[in-house]
């Protein structure tokens, strides 16, 4: 099990979920997040002052997969977020030890999506 969180320009959010949707991965988190990484830093003026603008506005999705749906989920993520461009985002995995569906009291396999037939066609 691991937990596959991506950070992506606010503008690719849409694209990024229906790659998502699309191989199978519904269980998702959505923030919006603040980062800085290799974009330049904007000077804009706001009321009369000269403004540096660090941090760019972001969207983190975060999931939580069993070790079938890793490298889809990778795949997906990049298919919707990639414009080629400085600022496309990263994505990190880690491991779980643990995962409870509090709805039902599943634990670990049993309570994350499970892999469909359509997931293996893919693969």
């Amino acid at each position: 099990m691991k937990l596959v969180t991506a950070v992506v320009r606010p503008e690719r959010v849409q694209q990024v979920k229906e790659a998502l949707f699309q191989a199978g991965i519904s269980g998702l988190t959505i923030s919006r997040v603040s980062g800085h990484g290799g974009e330049q830093e904007i000077i804009e003026r706001y009321r009369g002052t000269r403004v540096i603008v660090e941090f760019h506005e972001k969207v983190e999705f975060r999931m939580a997969v069993s070790d079938p749906f890793v490298d889809i989920a990778i795949e997906a993520i990049c298919k919707g977020a990639r414009t080629g461009e400085v600022g496309d985002g990263k994505i990190f995995v880690q491991p779980l030890d643990r995962v409870f569906r509090i709805r039902t009291g599943e634990e670990d396999q049993s309570a994350l999506t499970p892999v469909t037939e359509k997931v293996k066609q893919l693969r």
